[in-house]
């Protein structure tokens, strides 16, 4: 069973990586964001949507990026 998993990912994950991806750069940040609100906009607050999920995703990633390049307002 997990052979099959890999063998369906490493099919799937070429045409994902360039949107599913930790984004290191702000340019890569800046391109996670806007996918996620395009996503919004499609998806709404339907959780039973098959792409619900998919926004949780970038929003931890986009979130992790935001911890590690953004000051708090109270830093600045």
């Amino acid at each position: 069973m997990l052979a099959t998993k890999f063998q369906q990912i490493t099919i799937t994950w070429p045409s994902l990586s360039g949107v599913l991806h930790v984004p290191h750069t702000k340019k890569e940040y800046d391109e996670t964001v806007n996918f996620l609100d395009g996503l919004i906009d499609r998806v709404g607050e339907d959780e039973s949507h098959p792409l619900a999920s998919l926004m949780e995703i970038l929003g931890v990633l986009i979130e992790k990026y935001e911890d590690d390049h953004i000051p708090e307002i109270a830093e600045i």
